[in-house]
């Protein structure tokens, strides 16, 4: 099993280019089920993640084409069955429920896996997919879905913001007869670009990136060029390891708007912020200021964020508070960065940070993919060697971490096996 060796505690300086976006990427690729013609997409992040949406819309009869960060995606189902194997790795898989639905009117989707951050039930996507005329069983493990004269069109009133369930409702809902009315939607900067590639292809959906989505169904969706915007997290990751190093990095490649609210902390915390067109340049000189967040949907603080910016408090000049409010098991890094040295009591949703002025290397095991880049984090900050394992999480989403960090003066080795 790979696993990292840090030797921390040099200052990080440079220019990163932010790869596109893997949440944005995910449901993108699932959408091509639905696509008449050929879905060619560019700015693609190839990570494990990005590759294993791949296999499995391949494993269920379309045609892929790679070549450097595009590919094109064409030709139509030939099974409508995603089974076990190919979904358990990625809770992402759920995507597909929408699209086949909606399409092929016949749908049997494992339940899928992923990072253990929480229950993440399915049972929004479920009921979604009721409201719009769908017959749905949940037994031996299968989601099975029918819908024999197709979907129809509805008001769903979410009972509480989902990122996922909004993205399936608005595969499925382009398809059906009829306008759909999304209320309660999600904001993120990648459900626009899902509904700015639909549009594309032909869909007709208003409001996206606010909190009330209309579509109105269409017969059909055909050919389009998308190119998939960048990952406002990675971007934010960086930013987080420029302050954490003291360092200063520019961040290329990106859209700053979508990182407002952690941008907005990382001030507070003394860091300065220099806001391009299509870049920001994060530098900083002292140890960060504690500040408080809790966790929001966008366009509040991440929750993807939250463990990047525990490492940074970490270290700080003072004590802070950090609030998870989306999952709720979304601290299973602190017994790690304890094992730094971290002085953190996890109180319920909460965690009090006490910042030391220094951590302690020491060998951590990465729990889940942004534990994992935490963990990189407080790495860098910290003098000595400190080896992480279990990185295969870090591959999932973020591309050529290693690369983009050394070159900005990191000293990150990568030990095979």
């Amino acid at each position: 099993m790979d696993k990292l060796v840090i030797d921390g505690g040099y200052r990080l300086s440079g220019t990163i280019k932010i790869s596109g976006a893997k949440n944005a990427a995910l449901p993108l690729i699932a959408s091509a089920l639905m696509c008449g013609g050929i879905l060619r997409l560019t700015n693609v992040p190839w990570l494990a993640d990005t590759l294993s949406m791949m296999k499995l819309i391949e494993h269920l009869g379309l045609q892929t084409q790679k070549k450097d960060d595009e590919i094109k995606i064409s030709g139509e189902a030939s099974s409508l069955d995603a089974p076990y194997e190919q979904v358990r790795k990625m809770r992402a898989s759920i995507l597909v429920l929408g699209p086949l639905l909606a399409r092929y009117g016949n749908v049997k989707v494992s339940l899928p896996g992923g990072c253990a951050i929480g229950t993440r039930p399915v049972d929004l996507h479920i009921w979604a997919m009721q409201k719009l005329g769908a017959i749905v069983e949940v037994a031996d493990g299968y989601i099975k879905a029918r819908c024999r004269k197709g979907l129809i069109g509805t008001k769903i009133v979410f009972p509480f913001v989902s990122v996922g369930a909004t993205e399936n409702t608005m595969m499925a809902a382009t398809l059906a007869k009829g306008r759909t009315q999304i209320i309660n939607a999600a904001r993120e900067p990648e459900i626009i670009d899902l509904g700015n590639c639909l549009n594309s292809m032909g869909a007709k959906i208003s409001g996206h990136g606010t909190d009330n989505i209309v579509i109105e169904g269409v017969a059909s969706l055909s050919s389009a060029n998308h190119r998939v915007i960048a990952d406002r997290i990675e971007a934010g990751t960086f930013a987080i390891a420029a302050a954490i190093t003291q360092g200063d990095l520019t961040l290329v490649n990106m859209d700053p708007v979508y990182l407002n609210a952690l941008f907005a902390v990382l001030e507070q915390t003394g860091a300065t912020i220099q806001i391009g067109e299509e870049s920001v340049r994060v530098f900083s000189s002292s140890r960060a200021k504690p500040v408080d967040i809790a966790t929001q949907p966008y366009p509040g603080f991440p929750t993807d964020l939250q463990a990047q910016y525990m490492s940074l408090m970490a270290v700080a000049d003072g004590s802070s508070k950090i609030s998870e409010t989306i999952f709720e098991n979304r601290f299973m890094h602190v017994p790690e960065l304890l094992r730094m040295s971290g002085d953190i009591q996890i109180d319920g949703r909460s965690c009090i940070v006490h910042g030391k002025a220094n951590l302690k290397p020491a060998p951590v095991m990465a729990t889940d993919l942004r534990a994992s880049v935490c963990l990189v984090l407080a790495a860098l900050a910290t003098e000595g060697k400190t080896t992480i394992s279990r990185i295969y999480h870090l591959d999932r989403g973020y591309a050529n971490l290693e690369e983009k960090l050394n070159k900005c003066g990191a000293q990150i080795e990568r030990k095979i096996g």
